[in-house]
């Protein structure tokens, strides 16, 4: 159950990559509490000996005062970058259908790019996006797999979409599905 953030309340994201993983989700979910900020959302994953680590925490404007002038000392002292945006609450937008698109295909450096570029061009927004690489075990062949979560807006005519992306993929030679988008539980 998600809450409505009250008016006066801000939001900080923050975003720390480093080579420690557990440490570094420990050392900011804490230095958070300790503030007196809610760890609104939060996502970390391993890039080779990369950790990335975002956070989007709310409070009140002095407490992500205090978190975001204690951040910088402690990045520099546990060796690991920062940047941080002051964000907003999400306005109202217009209704939209949550979908998965899953993409398998040879790995070329342009796919990922013509993909975004092919939702911009439709005027989709990409809510999530999820990729890596990895070789084909009886080939050998670098593979690409890939997944978006896409907001279609509700005025847009869903076979005419399908019809428009599976075009696409064919000029590509992408096996891709496109389907709606469903809670894991």
């Amino acid at each position: 159950m998600s809450t409505v953030p009250s008016p006066r309340e801000q939001f900080l994201v923050i975003n720390a990559m480093g080579q420690q993983t557990t440490a570094l989700a420990s050392m900011l979910t804490r230095l958070c509490m300790e503030q007196r900020c809610l760890i609104v959302s939060s996502r970390m994953s391993r890039h080779g000996t990369c950790t990335a680590l975002l956070l989007q925490v709310s409070g009140n404007w002095d407490a992500l005062a205090r978190l975001e002038t204690l951040l910088p000392p402690l990045a520099k002292r546990e060796h690991f970058t920062l940047s941080m945006y002051r964000s907003s609450a999400l306005e109202e937008r217009p209704s939209a259908l949550p979908y998965n698109v899953f993409v398998t295909a040879a790995q070329r450096p342009e796919l990922v790019a013509e993909l975004c570029a092919f939702f911009q061009h439709l005027e989709i927004d990409i809510e999530e996006m999820l990729s890596f690489t990895y070789m084909a075990q009886h080939t050998g062949t670098a593979m690409l797999n890939l997944t978006l979560t896409i907001a279609i807006p509700v005025k847009t005519q869903l076979s005419w979409l399908r019809e428009q992306f599976l075009d696409f993929c064919d000029e590509l030679n992408l096996d891709a599905v496109m389907e709606p988008w469903r809670p894991l539980h």
